[in-house]
């Protein structure tokens, strides 16, 4: 059948809306499911992936692919994100488009990726742990090669200095192919982008290095391409990524002689031969979900848990520093309003989350407000108020959500500390007739009564002693809840048992058509 497709142009918008470029090459097979979104090397565009899907063959497959940020035809300065996390960001609401754009499950969507895109893509599947069919990843660019010496040390010096600039690649079209045609109409391309900003060069680094050590966490099916002849990227932190997947089905290819470009090599029908036999067993298979009930005992995060509660070993360099730490805490704490209250009640106490939440410096002294604010503004206390105002923005959602389906929305929070992050969310919210919050904690009880009084919400808020991982408790929760927030508890606990009972209760009391919103903090 012949397979070569013009493919539609067409325009997606994300979340913080910037229009990004995408290409669609429908199938040519109505009805059929199969859907396959690609994504380019860094500095290129969804144009040069055309003869993948010609070459590939799958005529009953609609094919995917974008214009990144700042590349081909999306507008936006040239190579230029805000972030590399914004960018992941926007793979899962491409990936997510597709899927609903062509009307089919995630279960039935495979991602090839190049180079940066292989990056980008690695970090979704870890960080966002989508249930696609599988990945296929070809010369990911875990470490690009810099042959200035110290450049990395030089660039992250010059970008605190400085600020934002760019970067030129000093990659040539030999050094990628020996297909001469695609050699010349890379050295041609008027939508080529040659620069890329510092920010997302030191960010490639960063979280390379944050994915292949923890490639454990992906358990996706994986096929990796890996260059023989590369130019461009290093080959072992490749391999390292490979052999600490955890995928039940993942291949490891070496193409002797290939150069960076492994999808647009000369010889590139012996790697579409490989991954189409790899897609092809993807979707002759039924879909396989990872069994995750017994990493609390079993898996590698157990094992890192395991190996911290034991201690460093002593007199070692760690030993020293976190000894240090300690005295430094005691010393200070006296001073410090945050780092006595933590001492006090526990750093991961609802106190300590209330006082983080007020981001307001205190001490005894002017030195001691100047720790307090040190304290405060440790990245750790950064991210808990960003996530809170993630919670927030998500409660918020959640009960227009109900509302608009005619559902009663009565709340519940099963660990709510002082539950401030709760009552500032629905403090002006009219359609919510009932907030339950709960803790385990007499303190965080009597706090957070007193914040429901001097708010003047007590004729439709409590807050109660439970809990939360107490099936029987969670069950007879009444009225029956409809949003249900479970915020900063689970990932403090080491046994899956107790997450799974307090689940359990949650699924018993919801009422059918009810939310359950929850926050993870999985590194």
């Amino acid at each position: 059948m012949e397979n070569s497709r013009i493919p539609g142009e067409h325009f997606f918008t994300t979340s913080d809306n910037t229009a990004l470029f995408y290409r669609h090459w429908p199938t040519l097979l109505p009805g059929a499911k199969k859907v396959i979104v690609l994504f380019h090397r860094g500095h290129e565009h969804s144009g040069r992936l055309q003869h993948l899907v010609d070459e590939m063959a799958m005529p009953d497959t609609a094919f995917y692919a974008w214009d990144a940020r700042g590349h081909g035809k999306t507008s936006g300065p040239r190579g230029y994100s805000p972030s590399l996390a914004r960018s992941v960001q926007d793979v899962d609401e491409f990936v997510r488009f597709a899927a609903s754009d062509s009307q089919v499950g995630l279960d039935e969507v495979v991602v090839i990726a190049q180079s940066v895109g292989a990056v980008l893509v690695a970090t979704w599947v870890h960080d966002y742990a989508p249930a696609i069919r599988g990945l296929v990843l070809a010369s990911p660019a875990f470490k690009v090669k810099l042959y200035v010496p110290l450049a990395r040390p030089g660039l992250a010096l010059w970008h605190r200095l400085r600020g934002l600039f760019f970067i030129n690649s000093y990659v040539k079209g030999r050094y990628l192919t020996h297909d001469r045609q695609r050699v010349a109409s890379f050295n041609n391309d008027p939508l080529i982008t040659r620069a890329i900003a510092v920010n997302i060069l030191l960010d490639l680094y960063k979280t390379s290095e944050r994915i292949v050590s923890d490639a454990a966490a992906i358990t996706l099916p994986t096929q990796l391409l890996i260059s023989g002849d590369d130019y461009v990227v290093h080959r072992q932190p490749q391999i390292d990524f490979y052999q600490r997947l955890r995928s039940p089905l993942k291949e490891l290819h070496l193409l002797p002689g290939f150069y960076h470009d492994t999808l647009g090599e000369e010889n590139r029908a012996q790697a579409f031969e490989k991954m189409q036999s790899f897609i092809s067993r993807l979707y002759a298979n039924k879909s396989q979900k990872f069994d995750y009930q017994y990493e609390d005992r079993t898996g590698p995060s157990a094992d890192r848990w395991r190996l911290l509660s034991g201690g460093p070993v002593p007199l070692s360099p760690v030993d020293l520093a976190y000894r240090f730490m300690r005295k430094a805490m005691k010393l200070f704490g006296a001073h410090s309003a945050g780092l006595h209250l933590g001492m006090s009640t526990g750093f991961d106490s609802g106190s300590s989350l209330d006082y983080v939440y007020q981001n307001q410096p205190q001490g005894s002294n002017v030195f001691g407000r100047f720790i307090d604010k040190i304290y405060l503004n440790s990245v750790g206390w950064r991210g808990i108020r960003q996530r809170k105002t993630h919670l927030q923005m998500l409660i918020k959602q959640a009960v227009a959500d109900l509302h608009a389906k005619g559902l009663p929305v009565r709340v519940v929070d099963i660990a709510a500390g002082h539950g401030r992050y709760v009552l500032d969310a629905l403090a002006n919210e009219p359609a919510v007739s009932d907030i339950l919050l709960r803790d385990y904690s007499e303190l965080n009880v009597a706090q957070g009564q007193e914040m429901i009084a001097l708010r003047g919400m007590s004729e439709r808020a409590r807050f109660e002693q439970g809990d939360a991982f107490n099936l029987a408790e969670l069950t007879a929760l009444t009225p029956r809840p409809t949003l249900a927030i479970v915020s900063g508890l689970y990932e403090l606990f080491p046994e899956n048992e107790q997450v799974k009972n307090s689940l359990a209760g949650l699924a018993n009391a919801i009422e059918l058509g009810g939310i359950l919103i929850y926050t993870g903090q999985p590194w």
